[in-house]
């Protein structure tokens, strides 16, 4: 399995590449900016782009999702945000930015399944730091490993001090799905560095 953090953006957002292999398809998860810098690395293992997944809509987080050529999947909850600068926040974070309207748009909901090769992800939603965030459960091999976008880190959680969030339903999302999860599931965040489950709920002054 080929997984590359890549971060990109002013703010250090950790987009993600994944692949079962080289020559392959690869998924995309959270392309914020810096498009060229992720071309490198899918050319450094000869992957060709198959889709992108949002783990939500804000700005820092979409905002290459058009460059790609390639499907984008996203919450339900979250569609509208990749057409609006005022809901995106790109208004304040950087130019206004939509997703052009000729990118295909794939809306998800709890428990769906994403496939590529013998990669599954599941939809784990997780609203509080937006309305349709989400994470990303999988399995490989031994491995438990989970995408969590802007809803946990390394020692904290997603900012919920803006319109359309909710700590405690961010909170409440993480101890009632997240929580549930194997402890040695590998966490890779929306920013910063990775993390375990066992090490969050030990040491996250948000959870005790």
């Amino acid at each position: 399995m080929i997984l590359e953090n890549i971060t990109v953006g002013q703010l250090q957002v950790n987009c993600y590449v994944l692949a079962t292999g080289p020559d392959r398809e690869a998924l995309i998860i959270d392309p914020g900016e810096e498009p060229d810098k992720i071309r490198r690395i899918l050319k450094k293992h000869s992957l060709m782009p198959g889709f992108i997944i949002n783990t939500h809509g804000h700005a820092d987080h979409i905002g290459c999702d058009d460059k790609f050529g390639v499907p984008v999947y996203i919450h339900q909850e979250d569609a509208a945000l990749l057409k609006d600068p005022r809901l995106n926040f790109s208004n304040f974070l950087m130019s206004p930015y939509s997703v052009d309207k000729h990118t295909e748009v794939r809306t998800l909901k709890d428990k769906d399944t994403i496939s590529l090769g013998e990669l599954d992800l599941e939809v784990i939603y997780t609203p509080g730091h937006t309305p349709g965030g989400i994470c990303l459960f999988m399995k490989f091999e031994d491995k438990n490993i989970l995408f969590t976008g802007d809803t946990l880190f390394y020692r904290g959680i997603g900012r919920t001090d803006f319109p359309g969030a909710d700590e405690g339903l961010l909170i409440s999302s993480i101890k009632e799905k997240l929580l549930k999860l194997p402890f040695d599931t590998v966490i890779y965040p929306g920013h910063g560095p990775s993390s375990t489950l066992a090490e969050e709920i030990k040491h996250n002054p948000f959870l005790n």
